[in-house]
């Protein structure tokens, strides 16, 4: 039932090595490794990280953090970011640091990534304002909060048990506590947290079942998702209600969907550098920003 940790919004995704050279341009002969006979220095080092893909992707990343960092930087805070790093770092426990190293990652390029993030949704909220029409068709869909309580097994056959077991009258609590392969919740009558239709930690099938679910129901056949086979019981299934009351919620899942959407980060983040006015002074470099926007170098 655990998300996965996600290397950011599509357009601005990849944190790259530091760079510390791509920021200069002077003919500094400073000695970066010697060897017998020879050296390299920081202004061929510099040249060479230049004609690279991965050179020029993190001078771009730079200077999108940076452009990011000053228009919006006042929108995200370090304790918001360190809210959610926490979040992750609870969420994964002793498997953190091993997560992190296989999505090629340390905790402080984790955090970065992070910050990226929230800056870059804070300029998509900022730069692209959500329409009426874009509300009704996500109202139409949408599903308010329920909770429900959950079964988790390795096979549709245990599963399968388990509803007949819950048909002769033993009950979900006990039934989690021994078949249950989900330990957050097994000791607690497998009950999850209350979540609705903009949720992204639950499996879609795992939702789209738990919805069609009246209050007090148990689905009659094991639901499969990416983690196993799931027994579900609605404790609760709220009426949809007023859209006003959930306007907040239907919002920020449009804004998700946003942040998905290449063609529409890209468009953002291009109208953040031109409002930036960056300006290359490197020839070689000119098309670093190409992807996003045309900023040819000044002199």
């Amino acid at each position: 039932m655990k998300s996965y940790i996600k290397k950011g919004a599509a357009a601005v995704a990849a944190i790259g090595v530091a760079l510390s050279m791509a920021a200069c341009s002077n003919q500094s002969k400073s000695t970066v490794a010697s060897y017998k006979g020879g050296k390299i220095t920081e202004q061929e080092y510099y040249d060479e990280m230049k004609k690279s893909q991965a050179g020029q992707s993190t001078l771009a990343n730079m200077i999108i953090n940076r452009t990011l960092e000053q228009q919006y930087g006042d929108k995200v805070p370090q304790s918001k970011v360190n809210k959610q790093y926490d979040n992750y770092k609870k969420q994964y426990g002793s498997q953190f640091s091993a997560v992190l190293q296989q999505n090629g990652m340390t905790a402080s390029t984790f955090k970065q990534n992070l910050k990226t993030n929230l800056l870059s949704e804070a300029a998509l909220k900022s730069i692209k304002k959500i329409s009426k029409s874009q509300e009704e068709k996500a109202w139409k869909t949408y599903q308010p909060k329920v909770t429900v309580q959950h079964i988790l097994v390795a096979n549709k056959s245990t599963a399968e048990k388990v509803i007949k077991d819950l048909k002769d009258g033993k009950s979900f609590a006990s039934l989690a506590k021994k078949y249950s392969l989900d330990t957050a919740t097994k000791n607690k009558e497998g009950k999850l947290p209350a979540f609705d239709s903009t949720d992204t930690t639950l499996d879609s099938s795992f939702k789209t079942a738990a919805f069609k679910l009246k209050t007090g129901e148990v689905t009659s056949t094991p639901v499969k998702s990416q983690s196993g086979y799931h027994v579900i019981k609605m404790i609760s299934h709220p009426a949809k209600g007023k859209f006003a009351d959930h306007k907040k919620a239907i919002d920020d899942e449009i804004y998700a969907s946003m942040t998905q959407d290449q063609s529409i980060m890209r468009e953002v983040i291009a109208t953040v550098l031109k409002k930036a006015d960056v300006s290359i002074k490197d020839s070689d470099l000119k098309n670093v920003l190409s992807s996003y926007v045309s900023t040819p170098g000044k002199n």
